[in-house]
C-alpha cells in the first residue's frame, strides 16, 4: 500500500524541483528524503525520479502519483471538516498568510473579535507577498490567506483553491505636506518610492505613472510600506498608498484622490477541500468584519 506521507514528499519534489529545496522546505535532511522516496518506490514498483542536473525530473508515472496524491489529500481534508458536530465550539489552528497592509488593517480588530466569539481558535499569523501565499496555500503550507488584486492586473488563480471577496480598498497618491501637488501629473518630478519589482504593486504603480505621462524617478525601492510613509512625511518622496496602510488612524501624509477612484480587491482564498472546516469559516466571517 502507497504511504500517503510520502507521497506528500513526492508532491513537494515536484513543486521545488530539488531535494535539497524539499528538505529546506521541510526541515528534514535531504538524506532522509531520499530514502523516503526510495521507499516509495519500492512501494510503487516503478521509477519515480530522473536526474537532470542538479534537479529531479519525475517520471509520467511519478506525475500520475502527484495527481491522485492531491486529490486524496483534498478528501481528508473534507472528512475532516465532515466529523465535526456544528454544535461543537470552534476549535483548531489556521495558518493566515497576510501582506503588510492587511495586517495593518484587518488583522488587529478580527483577532479581537476571535478573542471574544472563538476562544480555542488559534490564528497563526505570517507575513507574505500575495503572489507567492496563494501558492503556499495550494502546497499546505497555510491554510488561509489574505490577498490582493490592483485593476486591470488578475491575481493568479489555482482551480484548487476558492476565492472569496473581503472589501475594496481606495488607492491613492501620498505626497509631502504642503507640496501643492494635486495630481498624479503633479508628481512627475518628485522621487518616488515603490515595492519591489514583479510585484503587482509595483506594476499598477509604474503602469498608472506612465498613462499620467510620465516615467516615475524610483529612488527608493522596499516592500515595507512604513517605510513609504517615513519617507513620503520628510519630503523625500511620493508614493502611491492603499488606504488600509492607516490601519483606521489618521493619514499623516496629505492624500490625493487619483483619477477614476481606482480600488483594489481584498480577497481570502483557501483550499476548495479545506473551505468548510468551522474554524477557517469563523476566521473568515472576522476577517470581513475587521475590514468593514
Amino acid at each position: 500500500m502507497l504511504d500517503l506521507r510520502r507521497l506528500s514528499l513526492l508532491r513537494e519534489v515536484h513543486r521545488r524541483g530539488t531535494l535539497h529545496a524539499v528538505a529546506r522546505a521541510l526541515s528534514y535532511s535531504p538524506s532522509t528524503i531520499s530514502q523516503q522516496l526510495s521507499l516509495l518506490e519500492r512501494e510503487a514498483g516503478v521509477a519515480l525520479l530522473e536526474r537532470s542536473g542538479r534537479r529531479v525530473q519525475l517520471t509520467p508515472q511519478a506525475e500520475l502519483l502527484v495527481a491522485g496524491a492531491s486529490r486524496l489529500l483534498d478528501e481528508m481534508e473534507r472528512l475532516e471538516a465532515s466529523l465535526v458536530p456544528s454544535t461543537q465550539e470552534v476549535t483548531g489552528t489556521v495558518r493566515l498568510a497576510v501582506f503588510q497592509s492587511a495586517a495593518l488593517g484587518i488583522v488587529p480588530q478580527a483577532l479581537t473579535l476571535l478573542a471574544v466569539e472563538h476562544p480555542r481558535v488559534r490564528l497563526e499569523i505570517t507575513q507574505r507577498e500575495p503572489e507567492n501565499a496563494l501558492d503556499e496555500v495550494w502546497a499546505r503550507e497555510f491554510d488561509l490567506v489574505i490577498a490582493e488584486e490592483y485593476p486591470a492586473h488578475a491575481a493568479p488563480r489555482r482551480r484548487e483553491l476558492d476565492r472569496v471577496p473581503l472589501g475594496r480598498d481606495a488607492l491613492r497618491l501620498g505626497v509631502p505636506t504642503g507640496s501643492g501637488i494635486r495630481s498624479l501629473a503633479d508628481a512627475a518630478e518628485h522621487a518616488w518610492v515603490m515595492e519591489p519589482r514583479g510585484t503587482a504593486s509595483r506594476h499598477w504603480a509604474e503602469q498608472s505613472c506612465r498613462l499620467a505621462g510620465f516615467e516615475p524617478d524610483v529612488r527608493f525601492e522596499t516592500a515595507d510600506l512604513q517605510a513609504h510613509i517615513r519617507l513620503v512625511e520628510a519630503g523625500h518622496a511620493a508614493a502611491l498608498l492603499p488606504d488600509l496602510v492607516w490601519g483606521g488612524r489618521p493619514p499623516t501624509v496629505e492624500l490625493v484622490t487619483l483619477e477614476g477612484d481606482p480600488h483594489r480587491t481584498i480577497f481570502t482564498s483557501t483550499r476548495a477541500a479545506a473551505a468548510a472546516r468551522p474554524a477557517i469559516v469563523a476566521v473568515r466571517g472576522l476577517l470581513a468584519r475587521g475590514l468593514g
